[in-house]
């Protein structure tokens, strides 16, 4: 009798071995864990390390932190940013509280316009609102006598400055705190008779006081690592960004900057426990009898909100405004006749259209490479059931990066990739590292997004899947994807206008050839070319608006032939 075979195979075939799904998984974990490691806790580890060595590559252990604290001007440098930022912190989020609650919590009209303009100083370098406020009241500024002997240079400037960049910040976080408030409790408290004063007190403000925490702790940690505002406006009043700038970049002194770098991390680091903190002892908002506030007319109260919120608006766009307007005047202020001279960036030191290009080029990889790792990342974390540890690993790692402020990072590419005998060399002073280390520097905010929009996803769409025997990453690509595409829309542009504008990741990396347009903007402004500077950095305001009503328009087309399935 014949030998029985199976339909398909032919004489002698014998049919390939297949690879089981869980191994598949269990590589794609480990595969990105040792990524994360390679990327994020290496170069932070070598940033410490550094910093208990001498310049000869001597063990000194913490005598470098000893000598820094032993410094006068270091140690003043130290305080000076923990008070500016605190002083900044609480300025910026009583305004933007305010600003939220009028969003939120009253019947004022204009609210969409008010949140888009709020919300302008996103798309635009830090470096802009300090030269903008230079040619408002400076020793040139237009309203240079409301402060006289050009005292806008120092702390003045440093703290309005951080104000203006950080305000959107602040704002995101409580316009999504006050938006989950039950609606039952101030109509419960109007009801007994309570004023408008008390529910507020009593009502408005404990139930927000997680964003509000929150808030001034992200504008803290913003304001004390931010390296942009304190450069161009701050003068001579020091802070901790600008001496770790000026012990790498003036003195390359890499041990010393390394010490700077470590304590820029530990406000960061301490945060990031913090918020964890928080977040436990925070009680859930809504619950499934809560119901939506809906906001009451109260002539008065909204004719002072809308008032208080037109005079920030009007702030902004003075600001924005002004930037534009010098960035097209002949020669300031002598020669305000509108031209193109300023964006002449190849005649200029520090820059040209060259930078412009890498800076678009870099901000296009950066959104793909990081929209693709943050979409894989936040599925490996959440959907798989096996590997646990190894995933909880891959969370932890992937976490990080939101505790380590952006100087500190490209301070750390540069002392691990830049080693001898690091066989990744290679990448320093390329694209590459540029894309890399803008990816990892807001990574985490990214894979957060990707992993909340997973996490709403019922099981019952895997469980499905398995029970007919379809492999997983047909799942991926047939439901996954589809069902978090408003999601990766969102954070593919994110990842985008960040790296337009983003100055302290990059500013030790780039090489002649890949320098950016954020970097070319405190280059020019070193130079004093001032009027270049604004120009560039209107340049990049410019493209991060264009780029993000593009994305709204793709996202508007793409959802609505996509997304079908969630309307009713």
């Amino acid at each position: 009798m014949a030998e029985a075979r199976a339909p398909w195979s032919g004489v002698g075939h014998v049919a390939p071995a297949r690879v089981p799904e869980g191994a598949l998984v269990g590589a794609g974990a480990w595969a990105m864990l040792a990524l994360g490691v390679l990327f994020i806790i290496l170069p932070v580890g070598a940033l410490v390390q550094h910093s208990l060595f001498d310049g000869a590559g001597q063990w000194v252990g913490l005598d470098n932190f000893a000598r820094y604290l032993e410094t006068p001007a270091l140690a003043d440098s130290a305080w000076r940013s923990v008070r500016l930022a605190a002083l900044s912190a609480l300025i910026c989020v009583t305004l933007a509280y305010g600003f939220a609650y009028a969003l939120t919590q009253t019947a004022m009209p204009g609210k969409a316009l008010f949140r888009a303009v709020a919300l302008l100083p996103l798309l635009a370098p830090s470096l802009l609102m300090a030269i903008s406020l230079i040619y408002l009241f400076g020793n040139q500024g237009l309203l240079k006598s409301w402060f006289p002997d050009g005292s806008i240079y120092g702390e003045p400037g440093i703290v309005i400055g951080s104000v203006l960049w950080t305000f959107p910040h602040a704002l995101m976080v409580l316009l999504t705190s006050m938006a989950t408030m039950d609606g039952r409790l101030p109509e419960a408290a109007r009801t007994l008779g309570a004023s408008a004063w008390r529910v507020f007190w009593t009502v408005t403000v404990p139930a927000s006081r997680y964003g509000l925490c929150m808030a001034l702790v992200v504008v803290f940690v913003l304001v004390i690592t931010d390296f942009g505002v304190a450069k161009v406006i701050g003068g001579s009043a020091n802070v901790l960004a600008t001496d770790l700038y000026r012990q790498v970049v003036g003195q390359q002194n890499f041990s010393m900057g390394a010490v700077v770098g470590v304590w820029l991390l530990l406000p960061a680091v301490g945060s990031f426990f913090l918020e964890r903190w928080i977040r436990r002892r925070q009680s859930a908002a809504l619950g499934a009898r809560s119901a939506v506030l809906q906001p009451v007319r109260s002539p008065l109260r909204d004719g002072l909100m809308w008032l208080f919120c037109a005079t920030i608006a009007l702030a902004f766009l003075t600001v924005i405004g002004v930037a534009v307007f010098a960035s097209l005047a002949t020669y300031w202020p002598y020669n305000l006749s509108p031209g193109l001279k300023n964006y002449d960036f190849d005649n200029m030191d520090g820059g040209g259209w060259g930078t412009y290009a890498n800076s678009v080029r870099m901000a296009l990889m950066t959104a793909l490479l990081g929209t693709v790792l943050a979409f894989l990342t936040a599925w490996l974390v959440d959907k798989p059931r096996r590997f646990g540890p190894v995933r909880e690993a891959l969370n932890l790692v992937l976490s990080l990066p939101l505790a380590v402020p952006g100087l500190a990072l490209g301070l750390g590419y540069i002392l691990f990739f830049n080693a001898p005998g690091n066989p990744l060399g290679g990448l320093y002073g390329t694209m590459a590292i540029l894309v890399l280390c803008t990816v990892v520097h807001f990574f985490s905010v990214a894979h957060l997004t990707m992993l909340a929009a997973l996490r709403q996803l019922d099981q019952e769409f895997e469980l499905v899947a398995e029970s007919l025997g379809v492999p997983f990453w047909k799942t991926l690509w047939r439901v996954h994807l589809p069902m978090c595409l408003p999601a990766l829309l969102q954070v593919a542009g994110f990842f985008f206008i960040n790296a337009m504008t983003t100055v302290s990741a990059v500013v030790f990396l780039y090489s002649p050839h890949t320098q950016l347009a954020a970097v070319a903007v405190l280059n020019m402004d070193d130079a004093g070319d001032v009027a270049p500077a604004a120009a560039m950095a209107v340049l990049i305001f410019l493209t991060s608006a264009a780029v993000r009503a593009l994305f709204a328009l793709v996202s508007h087309w793409t959802l609505a032939r996509t997304q079908l399935w969630r309307v009713r």
